[in-house]
């Protein structure tokens, strides 16, 4: 492993990590910033499932307590068999959907301008939804009805689109249907689970032939470091949303989309080279 590879895992997995539970798409941020640091091909795809289960397992670490509580309590306990039914319930869309569009989404979408233009649309929506009376219904996951984790499903199908962010469309869809701010967050994180280890695998085994030994290395490097940032992210943003709303996320990803197609449209940087 030379030096600029490890620098480009060492950058990759900082960006997995940090935005991967933020409203603000990890999956088209590393779209831009691999672009920009050169990191692509059949390896990039590789070491992307990778990191991805090290963000994961950051989350699993940090409701490590609450996954207990469930496993242990699922033969007898009424909230532990209702809390697993909804996150399958809430599974369940990503897994039809993503099988059946996933690789015509992966064909055409996955470019910076669809990231661009998909991040700036959801910073408004983002801010509109910010902006409504909520009309809190569930205070607690354990609370929540299944028709409540099938409409989060649903909007969770909505990340399919790069640039979407699969937190983003958990967490303001759980607002809009009636979720408190904690329990959209929590419920968020806990639906990250199956289905991100379920596209992990799914992947993994589809390029299986993509893992070489010679790249362990570099897959450990960006896989304990997008752990380390992945916990530090969840903790910041758990901390965050009790004094505060997703108002800065929204501009945050409004001025990013811009920033991106100004690149563009001046031809300041050339994006072409990963057009979909």
């Amino acid at each position: 492993m030379d030096f600029w590879t490890a620098m480009q895992a060492l950058i990759l997995g900082i960006v997995e990590g940090l935005t991967e539970f933020l409203p603000i798409s990890s999956t088209g941020h590393q779209i831009i910033v691999a672009d920009l640091i050169g990191f692509g091909g059949e390896r990039a795809m590789a070491f992307n499932i990778i990191i991805q289960l090290g963000a994961i397992l950051a989350v699993v670490w940090e409701f490590r307590r609450k996954i207990l509580e469930v496993v242990t309590g699922l033969p007898t306990q009424r909230n532990a068999q209702r809390f697993t039914i909804n996150l399958l319930i809430g599974f369940l869309p990503a897994v039809v959907l993503g099988v059946i569009f996933a690789d015509k989404i992966h064909e055409y979408l996955f470019n910076p301008i669809t990231v661009a233009v998909a991040l700036v649309i959801g910073g408004f929506i983002m801010l509109w939804a910010e902006k409504r009376e909520h009309a809190v219904r569930v205070h607690h996951v354990d609370d929540m009805h299944w028709t409540d984790a099938l409409k989060v499903g649903f909007a969770q199908c909505l990340a399919m689109i790069p640039g979407t962010s699969r937190s983003g469309s958990t967490i303001i869809g759980g607002l809009l249907f009636g979720l408190s701010r904690k329990t959209a967050t929590e419920f968020s994180f806990f639906l990250a689970m199956p289905t991100m280890v379920g596209a992990a695998v799914y992947s993994g085994y589809k390029f299986h032939h993509l893992f070489q030994p010679a790249d362990f290395p570099v897959f450990a490097l960006g896989f304990v470091v997008s752990f380390i940032f992945a916990m530090i992210a969840v903790r910041g943003l758990l901390k965050f949303i009790a004094t505060h709303s997703y108002a800065v996320f929204a501009w945050y990803r409004i001025a990013f989309g811009l920033v991106i197609l100004a690149t563009w449209q001046f031809g300041w940087i050339d994006w072409s080279s990963a057009q979909g």
